[in-house]
């Protein structure tokens, strides 16, 4: 193992929750029978937790109850970082781990026909997300105590796990081994040579002393020392001080990328890649494409050459059927290769995780199949691609899906439903009241002064933008401290106009969709929801329980619902509010239980040291067929037989979207609907 003492006894940690309390409220029933329905072989569970019942600290338990490595699955970077940051601390003593995209930047290659515009591939990979990848695929592979927390990047493809075991680079004291052959072995491993420069993925020879910085390193490299043909140390060193750590008797190198390839492979697929493009060539001729049959010769036999001399070539992931050995439509390679058979997978949020993998591959294969046609890529590109749906779930191992609505894939698929709807806290969810939509905004006004006089925070949510701008507008004119949370702010920003609402550096938050973060603001009393009686994706049942349930953690939350006429929706997320609310007062009065206000520490989430400084694009529901991501105008000037595909490829994505809870960007895609129908209707 890579971490060896010198008595060689890799020291790994039994899983432990370290935390200053125990399971409380429904917590320990909870635990109890989502570790008995996984020693009874339950495929699928359900843990139906409301919110501020602590469910990421019931997940905790169970890992420690079964001893199992695990791996937890949300829907985007936020909600990740901070899952990661709350493993970290349950764990300390266990190798707690992060995978998610690698790209600060992304924009995928893809091509417009009908402005003939090819948008090349553009990416700003950020290099400690790549170290935390590379360290988390070695977690995986060495310690049975490994926690990973990923977003659905870990359903696209990755290198052959197969392969990248057989390219490691295992060293111990004594071995022979000439440093000419030892520095072939790192350029085969993809690490480069800078002697000027010592940074991660590279190395630096002085003398004797080679010196490597593992590409899943942050903090150590190892210093190998040779005796003539002979390893004589192996020394585990920073770099930046040089001080060394640790002395070693065997250490192991890992890849500098998921991707490497061992030559015989890559000589093999090289050929099959030649023989493609020779019948691919055939067919674009024969149907008179000499335009596009030029082209894919070009950037293929280009590719071919750097690959020979290289070992790689910029999107050498788009050959992965011949590099992986795979048989055509089978699935990529993928993260879920790389766990191990008895690992357990928790799916964070379920109701909008489950939904997001299932569109993952539908916007891949749109994009890409008009580069194959237009003769950017050969055929076998379609192969590089997401996890299929039902390929994603015969991949996964035993599961449990974690959400306060769980949707009606949860319902059909799950063996038991386990509630954990009290709090530790004994706080009950929030009283609910509807009132007269007509004087929604004045009524607004009077509560939010209510509130604001006993220093507490309100969230406000509308239907549109423009309602959004005019109400913050309006609450601004009359001294309200308000800010506005729009679909333009990046993650960083989302993330610190949370934290100055909990600070109090304002009173009252406006936006369209307030779900996306998820995350704790026990200092919210009161929640409005404004024209609650239009019944849609953004006022439906799951979306009314979730926003109602913002002001779970506070001791006196409400919530508001700005309405004419009781809908179904509304009427079912009442009902359900009301019921758990019941279900929490009874058993405070059994236990002799006082709700207790929740304090939180509010603490910066980046913290952590995890960029997040933009949305995980392979994560993105607009991520779905490319030609979405145009204007209105793009569309305009396609072909109008096109009009109908366009239309039912936004109706996919704007639903998919709202499946997601991503209402601004569903709101946006209905409105691209609407001026498309409108555009038809005139012409």
């Amino acid at each position: 193992m890579s971490d060896a003492s010198e008595n060689d006894v890799p020291q790994h940690h039994a899983l432990q929750v370290v935390a200053p309390y125990a399971p409380a409220g429904d917590q320990v029933q909870a635990i109890q029978r989502l570790v008995e329905g996984v020693h009874q072989g339950l495929i699928h569970q359900t843990l139906l937790g409301v919110t501020g019942s602590g469910k990421t600290f019931t997940m905790a338990k169970v890992i420690e109850s079964l001893q199992r490595p695990a791996l937890i699955m949300v829907h985007n970077k936020t909600l990740a970082a901070q899952l990661y940051s709350e493993f970290k601390a349950f764990f300390p003593h266990n190798a707690v781990e992060y995978f998610v995209s690698y790209y600060d930047y992304y924009q995928p290659e893809a091509y417009v026909p009908a402005s003939d515009t090819f948008i090349a591939k553009d990416a700003a990979i950020n290099e400690h997300i790549e170290q935390m990848r590379l360290s988390a695929t070695k977690a995986l592979l060495e310690r049975p105590d490994a926690i990973i927390v990923a977003t659905v990047s870990a359903i696209y493809g990755l290198g052959d796990p197969e392969h990248y075991l057989n390219m490691l680079l295992p060293l111990q004291c004594g071995d022979r081994i000439q440093q000419r052959h030892l520095l072939h072995r790192l350029a085969e491993l993809q690490y480069q040579r800078n002697d000027m420069d010592f940074q991660r993925g590279t190395y630096r020879v002085r003398g004797d002393t080679v010196d490597v910085f593992p590409a899943e390193s942050e903090q150590q490299a190892l210093r190998i020392q040779l005796f003539d043909d002979e390893i004589e140390a192996l020394i585990l060193f920073n770099p930046l001080t040089g001080k060394t750590q640790r002395q070693l008797v065997r250490w192991t190198l890992y890849p500098c990328t998921h991707y490497v390839t061992p030559k015989d492979v890559l000589e093999k697929a090289i050929i099959h890649i030649e023989q493609e493009l020779q019948i691919r060539l055939h067919a674009l001729k024969q149907a008179g494409r000499l335009v596009e049959a030029q082209r894919l010769q070009e950037r293929t036999l280009y590719d071919i050459e750097m690959m020979r001399e290289l070992g790689y070539c910029t999107g050498i992931e788009n050959y992965s059927r011949y590099l992986s050995g795979r048989k055509p439509g089978m699935p990529p390679p993928t993260f879920f290769d790389y766990l191990p058979k008895n690992a357990l997978l928790f799916l964070d949020e379920s109701h909008v995780t489950v939904p997001q993998i299932g569109a993952m591959y539908r916007g891949d294969r749109s994009r890409k199949e008009t580069l194959v046609e237009y003769g950017f890529r050969l055929p076998s590109a379609l192969d590089n691609r997401p996890l299929m749906f039902a390929e994603w779930e015969a991949l996964a191992p035993q599961m449990i899906f974690v959400s306060a609505t769980p949707s009606r894939y949860e319902a059909e698929h799950a063996a038991q439903i386990v509630e954990q709807v009290v709090r530790p806290t004994g706080l009950l969810d929030p009283l609910v009241e509807v009132r007269p939509a007509q004087t929604q905004v004045d009524n607004l006004y009077e509560e939010i002064q209510k509130v604001v006089a006993k220093k507490d925070r309100v969230l406000v949510t509308t239907l549109t933008k423009r309602m959004a701008e005019d109400l913050t507008n309006f609450l601004a004119e009359q001294g309200i401290r308000v800010r506005y949370l729009h679909a333009d702010i990046d993650t960083v920003e989302r993330v610190q106009i949370i934290k100055d609402l909990r600070q109090g550096i304002f009173d009252v938050l406006v936006g369209i969709n307030l779900l996306r973060e998820g995350l704790d603001m026990p200092e919210v009393a009161l929640v409005a929801i404004l024209d609650a009686d239009k019944e849609g994706f953004l006022r439906s049942e799951t979306s009314l329980i979730q926003t109602i349930g913002r002001a779970a953690r506070h001791l006196q939350g409400r919530a508001i619902l700005y309405a004419d006429k009781i809908t179904a929706s509304m009427q079912k997320a009442i009902q359900e509010t009301e019921r758990r609310r019941i279900k929490q007062a009874q058993y405070n009065q059994v236990h002799g239980i006082q709700p207790q206000a929740l304090r939180k520490q509010i603490r910066d989430l980046l913290d952590v040291d995890l960029p997040i400084l933009t949305e995980d694009p392979q994560e993105k529901i607009q991520g779905l067929p490319h030609i979405a991501d145009q204007t209105t105008s793009n569309y305009q000037a396609a072909n109008q037989q096109d009009l109908p595909t366009q239309l039912a490829d936004l109706q996919v994505q704007m639903q998919a979207a709202a499946a997601a809870l991503d209402f601004e960007r569903a709101a946006e895609l209905r409105d691209q609907i609407r001026a498309l129908e409108n555009s038809a209707k005139t012409e």
